[in-house]
């Protein structure tokens, strides 16, 4: 077989349209280092004109000050929509309800509604008998409530409380009968993982938006973490690719910057043209995968956040 490239194949990435939606994903930072930071993110990312950003929810509502002044400062200093995070745990229906009533007040138009993880990692989640008892309850109760656009997750290798593929897929059908607008999927490294599961969800009825979560490596043994809370599988050819990288921080960027990359012009090639991607608060992985995919800066984006 011959190892030379196809003649006259294009280059991956030459002139691709940049016709594609991006959404960014923050969490609320704990101290002032972070939360310049995080405004160093969203003044880089900006300028991409991103659908919407997200800001995160602790376990247990245990950054809900946080978030909340995080949303409403994107939302009052820059021209980004902001989504706010918001789960069901440890929380009564009137304490949610009153939630997103001051993010109705505070301009906030987009929530991303979720179950939420138990405040102690590994216990079930037990919902209280006056709060929401699942993802579908709170996104009724959140249309009841206010005409929110509201996105929910998915899980293209199954939740691990699911128990089965068909149980996760029918818990995303409640949530999008329950009024949700569209599903962002968990972040997955292989793009096959995300065709199977889009044509699961179309063969199950599910008409709404499928956006696929993308998390660029900016840590490898963080990520390992990540992957085995939510079941999402690492391939042995790419944690081998990060082997010998520890200590050297830059090569590591570039190469978490090109298997990025590679996945979604996979995912772009396979008709995908909604990206989310989880920045954790830095903005450079995630800015180099959009370039590749041709996205540039908006004439007209606010390049700063006050």
């Amino acid at each position: 077989m011959s190892s030379q490239p196809t003649k006259g194949a294009a280059p991956l990435y030459a002139d691709l349209d940049g016709d594609i939606g991006l959404s960014f994903e923050f969490f609320p930072p704990k101290t002032d280092k972070m939360d310049a930071q995080l405004w160093e993110a969203v003044q880089t990312l900006a300028p991409l004109g991103p659908r919407f950003v997200s800001v995160t929810y602790g376990a247990g509502g245990s950054t809900r000050e946080r978030t909340h002044a995080t949303v409403a400062r994107i939302e009052r200093e820059t021209d980004i929509p902001a989504a706010a995070h918001l789960t069901c745990v440890e929380a009564s229906r009137a304490e949610i309800d009153a939630v997103a009533e001051e993010y109705w007040a505070a301009g906030v138009r987009h929530i991303v509604a979720l179950r939420g993880d138990p405040p102690v990692a590994g216990e079930p989640f037990q919902p209280r008998s006056d709060g929401y008892a699942s993802a579908a309850e709170l996104v009724a109760g959140l249309k009841k409530l206010r005409p929110f656009e509201i996105s929910v997750a998915a899980y293209p290798e199954v939740h691990p409380e699911a128990g089965t593929a068909q149980a996760d897929l029918d818990n995303l059908k409640r949530k999008i009968d329950a009024g949700a607008n569209r599903a962002i999927t968990q972040f997955f490294f292989t793009p096959d993982c995300f065709f199977r599961f889009r044509d699961a969800v179309a063969a199950a009825g599910i008409g709404a938006e499928i956006v696929p979560g993308i998390l660029p490596v900016t840590s490898v043994a963080q990520t390992r973490k990540f992957a085995g809370l939510c079941g999402a599988a690492i391939p042995g050819w790419m944690d081998r690719l990060f082997e010998g990288l520890d200590e050297l921080p830059a090569a590591r960027q570039l190469v978490a910057a090109t298997l990025g990359a590679e996945l979604c012009r996979q995912l772009y090639a396979g008709g995908v043209r909604s990206f989310h991607f989880y920045t954790l608060n830095r903005a450079e992985l995630a800015y180099a995968i959009c370039h590749l995919l041709g996205v540039r800066p908006k004439v007209g984006a606010r390049e700063q956040a006050a």
